[in-house]
């Protein structure tokens, strides 16, 4: 695979929203810091760093598998921070869809991948 795990488009959608939570976290209140903004923001980059963990160890199906189910966990809280994010009101219902049908966007592929590790093997 060329490129390496930054080719991978669960990757580049990951990314994105983990940066898109880093911006929006800005705007939380400073008594959120080290809860909800501390946590939104660690779960929404252990996606994409367990994925880069994930492609590093590919040749292994078993620890691609784990670390793509990592992956899907933190894919799975930061959902969870969400719904906090909004039920707080330090997001709109708006932006909660929004960032939450793309985290199921990612959810569904990162099961394909561990579903089918031996696609992800080097060649």
């Amino acid at each position: 695979m060329n490129g390496g795990y930054k080719s991978l488009k669960v990757y580049q959608l990951a990314y994105q929203l983990a940066m898109e939570i880093f911006e929006l976290s800005k705007k939380f209140p400073k008594e959120e810091t080290y809860s909800l903004t501390d946590q939104i923001r660690r779960s929404s980059r252990s996606v994409c760093t367990n994925i880069a963990e994930a492609y590093r160890k590919r040749r292994y199906p078993k620890h691609f598998t784990s670390k793509i189910t990592d992956a899907d966990g933190e894919a799975s809280e930061s959902l969870v921070w969400i719904d906090f994010a909004k039920d707080c009101k330090y997001i709109t219902e708006d932006i909660k869809i929004s960032l939450t049908t793309r985290y199921e966007e990612v959810g569904k592929m990162l099961g394909k991948m561990a579903d089918n590790p031996e696609k992800f093997l080097p060649k």
